[in-house]
């Protein structure tokens, strides 16, 4: 199937707010390494909360602000989102975050890990701290965006903040990835991938949690409504 120009804009407002996101993320990482501490661990979870809201502000109009398979999966099933599209959406987005760690890992080919996100203690703990932290990440966004286009001062600011405060709280313990492109890409580039599936598997259980808890919170329309218009 062709794709209507529409479309087009979309993915590639997917594709550009991914890899700025993951780029500048993960070469906070890297360069803190490098730097010997200049950037620090606040300034690392800052970076995270700032571009995501950078993003929303700079795309959310065109595409929605996804930036994320996980929340893109729970906006389908909380039918703010057409599952037609959620393929496009998510090779738009790992293109993306690939794209980012492969220019990173040319820039700096002596770093290990490219600012893959490792665990510091067990598997299971990392694994409940992801779930929990992207559960309500996508309570917020739930809970600020419009669904399909969002381009409000609150939700860029909300958004951005949860992100930046999950990671300062939670960075040190699993690395707070919260999103399995900007785990992915790292990982793969940089042949970490030992514990890459719970990075994967995690953000993704915790954003489709948040959907039912959203709607038991909140009137009905929240979730389960029609599509808005510009993803039919």
């Amino acid at each position: 199937m062709l794709l209507n120009h529409s479309m087009k804009k979309q993915r590639l407002a997917e594709f550009l707010g991914t890899f700025t996101l993951v780029f500048a993320g993960t070469a906070a990482i890297v360069i803190n390494a490098a730097s010997h501490g200049a950037i620090g661990h606040a300034g690392i979870a800052l970076t995270f909360g700032l571009v995501v809201m950078a993003m929303i502000h700079t795309f959310g109009d065109v595409s929605g602000a996804h930036f994320n398979p996980a929340v893109t999966l729970a906006f389908a099933v909380a039918r703010r989102f057409a599952w037609r599209d959620v393929p496009g959406y998510l090779g738009a987005q790992i293109a993306g975050a690939l794209a980012a760690s492969i220019l990173l890992d040319g820039l700096y080919p002596y770093d290990a890990t490219l600012g893959a996100t490792l665990p510091a203690g067990s598997d299971t703990q990392s694994f409940v701290l992801e779930l929990v932290l992207t559960a309500i990440l996508m309570m917020t966004i739930l809970s600020v965006s419009t669904g399909a286009k969002e381009k409000g001062i609150t939700a860029g600011i909300t958004i951005g903040g949860v992100i930046a405060l999950e990671a300062m709280f939670a960075g040190p313990a699993c690395g707070a990835s919260m999103n399995p492109a900007r785990s992915l890409a790292p990982a793969l580039i940089s042949g970490h991938m030992e514990h890459l599936w719970l990075y994967l598997v995690a953000p993704v259980l915790g954003a489709l949690l948040a959907v039912p808890l959203c709607k038991g919170m909140r009137d009905s329309g929240c979730c389960g409504g029609e599509c808005t218009p510009s993803t039919k």
